[in-house]
């Protein structure tokens, strides 16, 4: 089931960010734009690398307005622990939620009820605290967090620019397009 279009559903839970346990809630993901990143497992193996990737990525998503959360199935303890021993996840500023309950996950469609993990699924959302964009990969395939500036700017200016739209591989200062009866075959 698609979560393109859908508000986010109301959700508390235990984060740890910055050397604190904070709580958060699905008010958090509304304001701003979001990017919620959820994962399998805290000590794995392909975890760390995409983590990472998005601390990487983290100043300029903040510079464009939008607030980073990861998330797994792990507990807000065990994020301090992984963040405490891990020189990759050490790096991270971003806010990382704890989801033991799997209710987190069961909302945005990402568990792995078999196995009680969350997979690797990247949802943006809009301030509205609707989801824009999302991508749900396999446990073995790691995400990429650079193609998510462009995806950040391309919903971005659709929403600014109502009527028009991003084609593929567009880039900021890029053309869109604006549909209409005339542009009808002839892309």
């Amino acid at each position: 089931m698609s979560m393109i279009g859908k508000k986010v559903e109301e959700f508390t839970a235990q984060a740890y960010r910055n050397g604190e346990f904070i709580e958060v809630s699905e008010k958090n993901l509304i304001g701003n734009w979001s990017i919620l990143c959820f994962y399998p497992a805290d000590f794995t193996f392909v975890c760390p690398t995409e983590l990472e990737d998005l601390q990487e990525q983290y100043h300029e998503l903040k510079s464009l307005g939008v607030d980073v959360f990861s998330c797994s199935t792990d507990t807000h303890f065990t994020h301090k622990a992984w963040h405490d021993t891990s020189e990759a996840i050490g790096k991270i500023n971003y806010t990382m939620i704890g989801d033991p309950s799997h209710h987190i996950s069961r909302i945005f469609d990402v568990l792995d009820e078999e196995q009680g993990l969350a997979q690797r699924g990247t949802f943006i959302i809009d301030p509205d605290g609707i989801v824009q964009a999302m991508e749900i990969n396999a446990d073995g395939i790691g995400r990429d967090a650079s193609t998510l500036i462009d995806k950040i700017k391309a919903a971005q200016y659709v929403r600014t620019y109502p009527g028009e739209v991003c084609p593929a591989k567009w880039k900021e200062s890029g053309e869109t397009l604006k549909p209409s009866f005339d542009l009808v075959g002839k892309i």
